[in-house]
């Protein structure tokens, strides 16, 4: 209890481990990253298709690289032997398991809690991503099917009848991947999935066009209802259907109620901060995809750790 960090860094995605590296880089020393699940980059693993493409630049916006971490496009699998290699080089405690639950500002010090236990650190960085807190439907879901809705492809098998839920990138890809070997079809609430990359566009297109997905487009959802254990969809425009699964990829969203109990301010739904990501509480950063409106590319991320590594360095001194 008495051991204060220099840095401890709430969530292991690209932007914390960006800071983390960077600090360390920088000469900064006691260091420790803080995540809830069982390793890092928990959003990529949980979320992206296996051999899925990952660019350095969301939806094509080109971020030049300010600081040491040479990211190259890749794919799922090559980005997380990239973060392994960069946490196995460098000497940054990780921590999993452990999901934070406030921060408290003392005069010299944060109070970092999580469940039974309570870290001290001078200066503390909030990466949570927003799929860290995933978008649930807010429409009525019937108790027993609770287990056949779902976010991710996990539990997903092969030859049901499946309805994916979104328009985005996520959707688009989880709809083309399980028409393989799976009846599929894609609910979205606007008439184009104009969301989505290029790429993704042309494979739904495709899908669609082969009849390897039926598109239910321009239509809203009311609720989920279980017939015999099976999802009984209730559209407002149209007839009900039934499905065996149902899978939702409509985003996340901002861990406002973790930033407010934690003092941070929010202005539209965005944490505020300066140039140097350091909120209105003096030595309490924020960076990734959680300062952006709608989520952003890992060039961002990568950013945002070398501009807090070289605040936090330049003060310190």
């Amino acid at each position: 209890m008495s051991h204060l960090y220099n840095l401890a860094i709430i969530g292991a995605g690209p932007a914390g481990i960006a800071t983390a590296i960077e600090s360390y880089m920088q000469g900064i020393r006691d260091i420790v990253l803080l995540e809830k699940d069982q390793n890092h980059n928990s959003t990529i693993r949980k979320y992206y298709k296996d051999n899925k493409r990952v660019d350095k630049d969301w939806k094509g916006q080109k971020v030049e690289l300010d600081g040491r971490l040479f990211f190259v496009d890749g794919t799922k699998e090559t980005t997380l032997d990239f973060f392994d290699q960069l946490l196995d080089r460098h000497s940054v405690e990780l921590q999993t398991h452990v999901e934070v639950e406030s921060i408290i500002k003392k005069e010299h010090y944060f109070e970092v809690n999580m469940a039974g236990k309570m870290i001290r650190a001078k200066n503390v960085v909030v990466t949570i991503g927003r799929m860290g807190k995933v978008n649930k439907p807010k429409y009525p879901i019937a108790p027993g099917i609770k287990n056949k809705i779902v976010y991710t492809l996990e539990s997903c098998s092969e030859g049901e009848k499946i309805l994916i839920v979104g328009g985005g990138d996520s959707a688009v890809e989880y709809a083309v991947d399980l028409s393989e070997k799976n009846d599929v079809a894609i609910c979205y609430r606007r008439e184009t999935f104009r969301r989505a990359n290029p790429t993704n566009q042309t494979n739904i297109a495709n899908a669609i066009i082969h009849k390897e997905v039926r598109p239910i487009l321009g239509i809203n959802i009311d609720g989920l209802e279980d017939v015999d254990g099976r999802v009984k969809v209730i559209y407002r425009e149209i007839e009900p259907e039934i499905f065996d699964r149902v899978v939702f990829a409509i985003g996340g969203t901002t861990p406002s109620g973790f930033l407010s109990a934690s003092g941070i301010e929010e202005i539209d739904g965005k944490p505020v901060h300066d140039e140097n990501y350091e909120t209105n509480i003096k030595g309490l950063f924020v960076a990734g995809d959680i300062t952006q409106e709608r989520g952003g590319s890992i060039a961002l991320g990568l950013n945002h750790g070398y501009a807090i590594a070289c605040y936090i360095q330049a003060i310190d001194k």
